[in-house]
Order: C-alpha cells, then sequence, then structure tokens
C-alpha cells in the first residue's frame, strides 16, 4: 500500500482507503450470506455453501497483510483496481446472498466447491512466489524484479488466474443469472487491469522477453 497523502493533505489518499472500505464491503457481503446459509443446518447443501462462504472469508483474511500494507512507493494508478474490487465484491455478494438453486445435495457439486479451493490455492502460491514484489496497487518498486519461477514458469499472471477461476468456482456453485453476469464483469475488469500492470512492467528490463514467450493467463490461448 502507499503512504501517499491526498491532494490536501489531510489523510491517506482514495487509491489507499478505497481498497481498505472495499475489503470490508467485501467480508460484509459474504458474512451475511454464510450466517443466511448456516441457519439451515438441516439442509446439506446449505451447510456446504455456508462452510465455502467461510472458506471465502478466510481467504480474504489471509491477504490482510497484502490489502493493509504500507509501501514508499506510490501507486501508478487506482482506477483498475477499484473496478476490480469492486467487481470481485459484487460477483461474490450476490452469488453467496441470493438463495442455492439446488433442490437438495449432489455430489457434482464438489466439482465447482473444489474449483473454487483451486483457485485460491493457485493464487496465495502465486503471492508467495512474488514476496515483496506483490502489491494489490499496480507499482514499481525501486530494486523490482522479474520473477521467472515457479508458477510464473508457466504464465505470466498466476495470481489473477487463480482469483478467477476461484470465483469461477464460487458461482458455478451458487449459479444464479446476476453473480453469473457480474463473474464476466469481473473477467474483464481482471483483464483491463493486466494490460495497465503490463504497460510498467515493460519499462523493467527483462520483461518484453518473458513476456514474448509465456501467456498472460492461458497458455496457448492469451
Amino acid at each position: 500500500m502507499s503512504t501517499a497523502k491526498s491532494v490536501a493533505g489531510h489523510g491517506p489518499s482514495l487509491a489507499v482507503q478505497a481498497p481498505r472500505l472495499l475489503f470490508l464491503c467485501a467480508v460484509a457481503a459474504v458474512g451475511t450470506g454464510a450466517v443466511v446459509h448456516l441457519r439451515h443446518l438441516d439442509r446439506t447443501v446449505d451447510l456446504v455453501a455456508g462452510l465455502l462462504a467461510v472458506c471465502y472469508l478466510a481467504w480474504l483474511a489471509v491477504e490482510i497483510p497484502v490489502t493493509f500494507r504500507r509501501s514508499a512507493a506510490p501507486p501508478s494508478e487506482s482506477a483498475t483496481l477499484l473496478l476490480y474490487a469492486a467487481a470481485r465484491i459484487a460477483t461474490a455478494g450476490t452469488a453467496v446472498l441470493g438463495p442455492v438453486p439446488w433442490d437438495g445435495w449432489s455430489w457434482a457439486l464438489l466439482v465447482p466447491a473444489l474449483v473454487f479451493v483451486g483457485g485460491v490455492t493457485l493464487r496465495q502460491v502465486a503471492i508467495h512466489t512474488l514476496g515483496r514484489f506483490y502489491s494489490h496497487h499496480v507499482m514499481r518498486q525501486q530494486d523490482h524484479q522479474i520473477v521467472t519461477y515457479g508458477l510464473y514458469r508457466f504464465i505470466r499472471h498466476p495470481a489473477y488466474a487463480g482469483m478467477l477461476l476461484a470465483h469461477v468456482g464460487f458461482v458455478g456453485f451458487f449459479l444464479n443469472p446476476a453473480s453469473a453476469v457480474l463473474l464476466v464483469t469481473l473477467a474483464a475488469a481482471i483483464t483491463w487491469r493486466i494490460r495497465t500492470e503490463e504497460r510498467m512492467l515493460m519499462n523493467i528490463p527483462g520483461y518484453g522477453a518473458y513476456a514474448a514467450r509465456h501467456a498472460r493467463l492461458v497458455p496457448g490461448l492469451w
């Protein structure tokens, strides 16, 4: 996170505060959904839905250190982050706050649940691999280096791939039309953010050559 001040000089800028406020909105929305579903413990499908919502909250909690991290370097821009975060909250919140469309439990519902877990795992491994070079903001550190090992040997943006995959699984479990439409919006926001981020990364020595050999999200596709 940046320690940049607002134009008026009173407190942190919108680029710093907005993601934190959106984080709290995400906790409120998903937490409410978890409570709603866990009230129906007599239905297995609602129990699993509630546990999936709790897992989403745990995911948010794991990323708290990144969300609230301070950094000496100011973000290059904030528009893509705000749209990306808002689309994420809208997608997850709309999914979990709606009624579960399934009449009863089916083991087939484990498929989207496992896709969600796999996406979160992919993202966390990617974030761990980047270490201190990872930030929710588009920013370049003074000693910024290109990471080409681990998951980054296969694609350029495994953290974004994990984010998208996790929401595909999450929406797939709760499956309602509104959340499906918002998932497309989230995918568009991620695409815009990747393109914006790469304009900055191209200024780092070696990134152009790395990008020429590796796909962004899906090998052989994009």
